[in-house]
């Protein structure tokens, strides 16, 4: 799959993550995944400070009526193409908050979702997968033109 991605890519894909209210385990394990024991940056990925310049955005935790006009303003602010990975339960469902007054549901209530990667919390080889996924896609859309 390396090589794959390796060829298909013609630029490193950038990551953009983005809290929407997740009680920061799913967060520990993205940051898991990136740093140097598993190495997300083999594929040339890297996380940026900025939405502008992102290429994937990585989105943890349930969307709740504050960050949802927040996560929408994000991903129109990412240039195309573009590519959403909702991590971890409640990014991808609501998880165990999803009948909480305040709860919108998963990401995908707010944008569209390109990749889920299911848990609680996942686990960093799982995301890494989920993260390989995401960089066919976008080599995809890149190709192709879409979204």
């Amino acid at each position: 799959m390396v090589s794959v991605l390796s060829w298909a890519l013609k630029r490193s894909p950038w990551l953009y993550h983005f809290n929407a209210s997740s009680c920061n385990g799913c967060d520990i394990e993205i940051l898991a995944a990136i740093t140097p024991r598993l190495d997300a940056e083999r594929f040339g990925a890297r996380l940026v400070g900025s939405p502008r310049h992102a290429d994937v955005l990585v989105v943890s935790g349930a969307v709740n009526r504050k960050t949802a006009k927040r996560l929408r303003m994000i991903y129109e602010l990412m240039p195309s193409p573009k590519v959403v990975v909702a991590v971890g339960s409640c990014a991808c469902s609501g998880g165990i908050f999803r009948e909480s007054f305040n709860i919108i549901g998963g990401v995908d209530k707010v944008i569209p979702v390109d990749v889920y990667v299911p848990g609680c919390p996942p686990r960093p080889h799982t995301i890494l997968a989920g993260l390989a996924k995401a960089f066919q896609i976008l080599a995809e859309r890149r190709r192709g033109g879409k979204r």
